[in-house]
């Protein structure tokens, strides 16, 4: 057949940067119209290949999209890039192709070019709905979808307004064919913006009006309204998506994506429910440049199709065994279970009330329409109510998103839009909150609201009303052997906070390791000033008590409210972080003999979040004279993991880093050793003095990330062992050490070295508050800094000659590395939950700018 007269010919690309030539082909084709086409394909060619990855690109772009795809490609697999008819270097037809078109033109292409076995299909943007329909007629051949920020349906919600808006007739040649606009709008989404060369990658095709004229076409159709030419064949490849329920998917998203947004990736979640996910959070429309999805690509396709994968929990122990029911409070316990300190004194509840009020809810939250297996985001100070809807969501079988103040605004926003909660339940500034950043989830608030407010803000119900409704309810729900329990959020100290999720069962065995480890039975009664164990007093069956302080700011605790806290139930157990510690300590001068006399009758004190250093334990227990004093070490993902009493502590000394003993029954752990530059090198191992990583094992571990599948692939070893990211080593004696983490390591020209030591050393000076040590300089060659915080502060950033020889003879004591500098800072950034992680990040851009001779960043 001739080709129309306005056909412009494929040709294959210029050299840009990342494709390699041998690439590039052209292909032709006969259409459905019965027309001569030549496509241009990147295709890698690998002769009988285990798999073919077919990558579909989108709108406004061409196969370019996919080049870090390709150079990454095992040699066994075939990747194929088409470029769209009218786009990339693919004939310019003259004429405009619908969404039927485009799948039908992609059939006969991969028929041209022999993709006939196995295949996984990979699409952005319009090519996810172009590659879902070659897919449906290749069913026996389909081996996996991948997607990215893409859409098949949007079920009630509107059109995205950047395409409504770009669709409007006025508008429309303007921004996608007259002017290059669409597509430099598309790039600049991005931040930091791509290379310019790069960029120059992306418009090579496009150079010219006549040659935009596809991108034109690509947005004329989308499907608005269910008029539209293309709109049945999109609602049949949203019906067909039932077929593929035993299709492996992945579903990967850049959540800054100002076109496809989340509502678009919630969808397809709903239409294939069990694909994996990964939200990469810093990254938007174009989310294959500002993210490492070529990595996560071939580490998924390496996983789920070779089988070469963990999945499930993957730790290589045993599973923990169903638990009925996480509230454990024995029969006939009749004294205050749950006590808080609020404006106006002492609050509490006793226990058959907490347990009546507990079922009430779990059957109000039914009445409410609440499904099992629904999403309940909670924002709610910690104390009794806190407690009792945690609880109730528990035996109502709910799934709880724990979102504490601790994280800051920055990461609960983004906690909760991760998290996506069908319910939100919180006081009236979480309502407000709600609706000021656009969080998901219908309302239910705790407190007394003005009616008005509470229309404004949508608010369903209040937590009384839902606990009326569900009074006199005796229907018991059984939520199945172990359903999903909680979703919780690392700190954020060290990156975005990371959703964690467990299960039922993993919580069980969470309360019973801790249980056993410390001896607590029935007769124990627990102050928690730690923000995470506020909720544990009821799993354990024991009373307990949040005292007087700003949870958001541990450090807030002062010694006479600690002491109050113990006196109000006679407590036997004082949990807190480090910064509380801190402060309960620096106020103690303030204490009467009659407000130390309570602390005098504890027994245990546990401290954890974040190091902590020995000279405040020792501090802390001359407060506590008949308390033993244990900093368990562990995680979000796994708690507890080690631990040491003070009394070991001060055997073994701190000229290591910090000891956090042994491991506790029931957890392994092992050291992934480093290499030179800091990457991890052989096999794990337990042999003592190795630096490394410390990868741990145990069945009260973390289910998984929660829709973060690649950071949950890359934070296990191939044999199932969670990466902590913690940097350390073991003793002989089994003790574990740590340096501080793998991030934060400073890399040298005579290897890694751990900042911990450095950072013990420098707070035995005398007047300084806190130490971090950060590696200045290119990796490979970095030096040691170390930045100190005074009680003298100053503005300065060199602390007096003085000092600064100090920290140098520690330095030499502890056999460290000398120094290239000892800077000073008014303030180390903190984390905002613990207020005792390091920033070193941070840090190190302040020391690299100060030694550069720029003005320093203030924090």
């Amino acid at each position: 057949m001739s080709r129309p007269p306005s056909h412009e010919q494929a040709t294959r690309p210029p050299a840009l940067p990342g494709i390699e030539p041998a690439w590039s082909r052209l292909v032709d084709i006969v259409d459905t119209r019965g027309t001569d086409r030549t496509f241009h394909v990147l295709d890698t060619q690998v002769p009988d290949p285990l798999l073919t990855v077919l990558c579909v690109h989108g709108n406004p772009s061409w196969s370019y999209l996919w080049r870090d795809v390709i150079a990454q490609a095992p040699p066994t697999v075939r990747v194929v890039a088409p470029d769209h008819l009218s786009m990339g270097f693919s004939d310019r037809t003259g004429a405009d192709r619908d969404l039927a078109d485009r799948i039908d033109d992609l059939d006969r292409l991969s028929t041209a070019i022999g993709i006939d076995g196995p295949v996984v299909t990979l699409a952005h943007d319009w090519g996810g709905p172009i590659s879902l329909g070659w897919a449906r007629r290749h069913l026996a051949a389909l081996q996996g979808v991948i997607l990215t920020n893409t859409a098949v349906g949007r079920g009630d919600a509107p059109a995205p307004r950047l395409i409504s808006a770009a669709r409007l007739p006025a508008v429309l040649g303007a921004v996608t064919q007259r002017t290059p606009l669409f597509i430099r709008a598309a790039l600049r989404m991005s931040s930091p913006q791509p290379d310019a060369d790069v960029r120059d990658g992306f418009l090579a095709p496009y150079r010219t009006r006549d040659r935009r004229a596809g991108i034109r076409a690509f947005v004329a159709d989308i499907p608005l309204d269910p008029t539209h030419a293309s709109a049945s064949t999109l609602e049949r490849i949203e019906r067909d998506l039932t077929l593929f329920t035993d299709v492996p998917a992945l579903l990967m998203w850049g959540t800054r994506d100002l076109v496809f947004g989340e509502r678009y990736l919630h969808d397809l979640e709903d239409r294939l429910p069990h694909a994996d996910v990964h939200r990469f959070v810093d990254a938007a429309h174009f989310v294959t440049e500002d993210a490492p999805v070529a990595a996560a690509v071939w580490d998924w396709i390496d996983e789920r199709l070779s089988r070469n994968g963990v999945t499930g929990s993957g730790l290589g122990v045993d599973e923990p065994q169903p638990v009925a029911s996480l509230l454990t409070v024995p029969e006939g316990a009749d004294g205050p279970l749950v006590t808080e300190w609020r404006e106006h004194g002492w609050r509490s509840v006793e226990a058959p009330t907490f347990v009546a009020r507990v079922r009430c809810l779990a059957a109000g939250f039914r009445t409410t329409g609440i499904a099992s297996g629904d999403r309940v985001a909670v924002m709610i100070p910690p104390g009794i109510d806190l407690t009792a809807v945690v609880y109730a969501c528990w035996e109502a079988g709910l799934i709880v998103v724990l979102v504490d103040g601790g994280l800051g605004v920055r990461n609960m926003h983004r906690a909760v839009r991760a998290a996506d909660p069908d319910w939100l339940v919180g006081i009236p500034s979480a309502m407000v909150a709600a609706r000021a950043f656009g969080w998901p989830g219908r309302k239910i608030v705790v407190g007394e609201m003005d009616p008005r407010l509470r229309r404004s803000l949508r608010v369903q119900r209040s937590l009384r009303e839902t606990e009326f409704a569900g009074e006199g309810s005796h229907e018991h729900h059984d939520p199945g052997d172990d359903p999903p329990a909680v979703v919780g959020f690392t700190s954020g100290s060290t990156g975005p906070s990371k959703g964690v999720r467990y299960r039922r069962s993993q919580l069980g065995a969470q309360r019973d390791a801790i249980a056993a480890l410390y001896e607590i039975g029935p007769t124990d009664r627990l102050v928690a000033a730690f923000a995470p164990f506020a909720l544990y007093g009821p799993a354990l069956g024991i009373a307990s008590v949040v005292p007087d302080l700003d949870i958001t700011r541990p450090g807030t605790l002062t010694g006479r409210a600690l002491s109050a806290a113990v006196e109000q139930i006679d407590a036997t157990l004082v949990f807190l972080s480090p910064a509380a510690m801190a402060n309960v300590v620096a106020t103690a001068g303030e204490l009467t003999s009659e407000e130390r006399a309570p602390l005098g009758r504890v027994r245990l004190v546990l401290c954890a979040g974040a190091p902590v250093r020995l000279g405040l334990l020792q501090a802390m227990a001359d407060l506590t004279p008949s308390a033993a004093l244990h900093t368990p070490y562990g995680m979000t993902e796994v708690l507890p993991v080690a631990d040491i009493s003070l009394t070991q502590r001060m055997a073994v000394g701190e000229a290591h880093g910090a000891c956090v003993g042994r491991p506790v029954e029931g957890v392994g752990v092992r050291i992934h050793p480093l290499d030179h530059d800091g990457r991890p090198g052989s096999q794990p191992t337990n042999e003592p003095d190795v630096l490394g990583e410390v990868v741990v094992r145990a069945r009260h571990g973390k289910d998984s990330y929660d829709r973060l599948w690649w950071t949950e692939h890359r934070s296990r070893t191939a044999d199932g062992w969670h990466r902590t990211g913690d940097v350390g080593h073991l003793d002989g004696d089994g003790f574990l050490w740590i340096g501080g983490r793998v991030q934060h390591l400073m890399l040298t020209a005579d290897g890694p070295l751990a900042p911990v030591v450095y950072e013990h050393a420098a707070e035995r000076v005398p007047g300084v508050i806190r130490a971090a040590a950060v590696g200045v300089g290119p990796v490979g060659t970095q030096v040691p800094v170390v930045v100190l915080e005074m009680h003298q502060r100053s503005r300065r950033p060199l602390p007096g000659p003085e000092v600064t020889d100090a920290v140098r003879h520690e330095m030499a004591e502890a056999g460290c590395l000398s120094p290239a500098a000892v800077l000073a800072m008014t303030s180390i950034p903190v984390d905002k939950r613990h207020n005792s992680k390091v920033d070193r990040t941070r840090v190190a851009v302040w020391a690299e700018k100060v030694l550069a001779g720029k003005r320093p960043v203030r924090w």
